[in-house]
């Protein structure tokens, strides 16, 4: 294969909205206790004269911010400072209410760390370059030629996670973010909704000479909120910055937003040279000062991320790679996996029974329900860990455990019920699966001889013989070995 004359070189900043009761400054609501976002509450309602920036007024930071932001650090393999400082980033835009956001600069949070991802079945580690505080600003909408700015969203806490230039791909750059979403949601400090803005991307991109060590003209695509969506846009425009290289022309350092109804990037603005945001420490803020015994706290309060969990129940439970990372990535998954293994006993011989079939159901047919079903979905732990018991047993075939999983996602009753009220429970016994083997045999005498002549795919004709006469209950596993026992030779 003859090698691409060009390299992508993508990095990302990620701006994760944190889970807060109140604002990064002030004490006005930064999570509505309705379970709304606070875009979705009526506009200008949720704010006070620190975070729409009335003179006089003086912010006060939220500790739980600078905990959740450490947590975040700490996670992600960062030094943490001891001494940082909230700097004043200067600039106009309508939703900004000061004329500045309040940022850090050249002193953040948590700084050098990394995380690691696959590709193509082989660990990468992608930089972090650093993690820091700031505030959300408000928001703009455009509507019957008039500028209107909502500013309930202006003070929400941020964290921007920055990292190095590491990325090759736009499938390594959503393998990264569908990571670190799975890990900050685990952590507990982000709902990390994507369709509400809690996790947005900026990705810089840009292209050189296969082989080049030297970095080509960086361009800018700001705020894209989807997973697929950050690939799509990626992938357009490498495809559009090498048609312009190719052409003769030059790639211009400029601010792109990407049009998901159009698959492309169009431009926003040109930057013929790096913005001055003219930073400087911000004098209502005191410094951040943090002792080595808080940081250990705070580490100690770290629970077990969605890598680890994968590597453990590979391990441990004999989860395939797939199901493991699918179950992982989701935390309404994760909880049903855990906790319906943890109703399987204390045997770790049962749970490395139950274990596979209880992912494979929820990376499979239970994600596929939740998709469909229209009212309350009623699914619980003990739902799986009984129907992944019955299908280890050979009690259910996979088509009535699909059919019994619909019907306890609707009703909430309890599996052995469901079974037995729909006649479902497969026969699995010798006794009473023997007589109807000899019956099929002795009434199918040329299939028998074909069988025994060695056609394979026979088999499967009086297989479905024996299926029909059982009413669909028999094993289909035992009656597959029962006929090899009656055929000699088979």
């Amino acid at each position: 294969m003859t090698p691409p004359k060009f390299e992508a070189v993508i990095g990302l900043e990620v701006h994760c909205q944190l889970s807060t009761q109140t604002k990064i400054f002030c004490a006005c609501p930064a999570s509505p206790p309705s379970g709304q976002s606070v875009s979705e509450i009526e506009p200008n309602t949720l704010v006070c004269p620190v975070c729409v920036g009335h003179p006089g007024t003086l912010p006060v930071l939220n500790e739980r911010v600078v905990e959740y932001a450490v947590r975040a650090g700490l996670a992600l393999g960062c030094g943490i400072r001891n001494d940082s400082v909230v700097a004043r980033k200067n600039y106009f835009y309508p939703d900004l209410p000061r004329g500045y956001q309040l940022s850090q600069h050249d002193e953040p949070i948590c700084e050098n760390g990394s995380l690691e991802i696959q590709v193509k079945e082989s660990p990468k580690k992608v930089r972090i370059k650093r993690i820091h505080l700031e505030e959300d600003a408000g928001k703009s909408s455009h509507e019957f030629g008039v500028t209107l700015v909502n500013l309930n969203r202006a003070g929400v806490p941020l964290i921007e996670i920055v990292t190095e230039p590491d990325l090759r791909a736009p499938e390594e750059a959503g393998d990264y973010l569908r990571e670190l979403h799975a890990a900050l949601v685990a952590l507990g400090i982000t709902n990390g909704n994507l369709q509400e803005g809690n996790f947005r991307c900026d990705a810089n991109i840009s292209i050189r000479p296969s082989g080049s060590e030297r970095l080509g003209t960086r361009v800018e695509i700001k705020n894209v909120n989807s997973f697929r969506y950050v690939e799509k846009a990626l992938h357009f425009e490498i495809a559009r910055q090498i048609a312009v290289i190719e052409s003769g022309r030059s790639v211009i350092q400029e601010t792109r937003l990407y049009d998901s109804q159009r698959d492309q990037t169009f431009s926003m603005r040109t930057k013929e040279e790096a913005e001055d945001y003219r930073y400087f420490p911000d004098p209502d803020l005191l410094p951040i000062s943090l002792d080595e015994a808080w940081i250990g706290q705070v580490q100690r309060s770290i629970p077990e991320l969605p890598a680890q969990k994968r590597i453990r129940w590979e391990s441990e439970l004999s989860l395939s790679s797939a199901d493991a990372r699918r179950v992982a990535s989701d935390p309404e998954s994760t909880r049903l996996f855990e906790e319906a293994i943890a109703g399987s006993g204390e045997s770790p011989a049962a749970r490395r029974t139950i274990a596979p079939v209880v992912a494979h159901l929820i990376v499979g047919e239970v994600a596929r329900l939740k998709e469909s079903e229209d009212g309350e979905f009623r699914l619980a732990p003990s739902h799986l860990q009984e129907l992944a018991a019955e299908l280890a047993k050979g009690q259910l075939s996979s088509t009535a455990a699909k059919k019994i999983l619909g019907l306890a996602c609707r009703t909430g009753e309890a599996v052995g019920s469901l079974i037995d009220q729909a006649g479902l429970r497969q026969e699995s016994g010798s006794d009473a699966l023997l007589p109807i083997v000899d019956a099929v045999l002795a009434e199918n005498a040329t299939a028998v001889a074909e069988l025994r002549s060695g056609k394979e795919k026979v088999l499967g004709f009086l297989l479905g013989q024996m299926m029909k006469r059982s009413g669909g209950r028999g094993n289909p596993e035992v009656l597959r070995e029962l006929i090899k026992k009656r055929i000699q030779g088979i």
